[in-house]
């Protein structure tokens, strides 16, 4: 096993249970934060997820910190139930680790990434 597939599966144990895509829909509609960290050019050639928060991923503990000087509006305590979503769900389970690390410890990511949430046919939006 590579060394960051070992990283991998030990985020992924922290973790826990990590949501699928009608999960993530139905917390984002209970209040819930959905975080797109994928870069520019997937969410313009594959599209968003309406109403999720775009972080890149080198901005994302930055945005995310409730207590932080740069924080998103929506990154408002600690206790936010958020769900990081990249592409495929790899890198996503690593950046849900780090909030965690951050006390935001509702935090997890979408098993599949953005493709699972477009291929249980959930809505999309035009790239951005």
């Amino acid at each position: 096993m590579s060394a960051v597939d070992a990283l991998l599966a030990q985020a992924r144990r922290q973790l826990g249970h990590r949501v699928d895509p009608l999960e993530a829909a139905a917390l984002q509609e209970a209040g819930g934060l959905l975080v797109d960290i994928r870069y520019a050019e997937l969410r313009e050639r594959d599209g968003t997820i309406p109403g999720a928060l775009i972080v890149e991923r080198n901005e994302l503990e930055w945005r995310l910190d409730p207590t932080g000087a740069h924080r998103a509006p929506e990154a408002t305590h600690h206790d936010l139930p958020i769900v990081v979503i990249c592409n495929e769900g790899y890198a996503s389970s690593l950046a849900a680790v780090s909030l965690r690390q951050l006390g935001l410890h509702r935090a997890t990511d979408l098993a599949g990434g953005f493709q699972a949430w477009r291929g249980a046919g959930l809505g999309v939006g035009l790239g951005g």
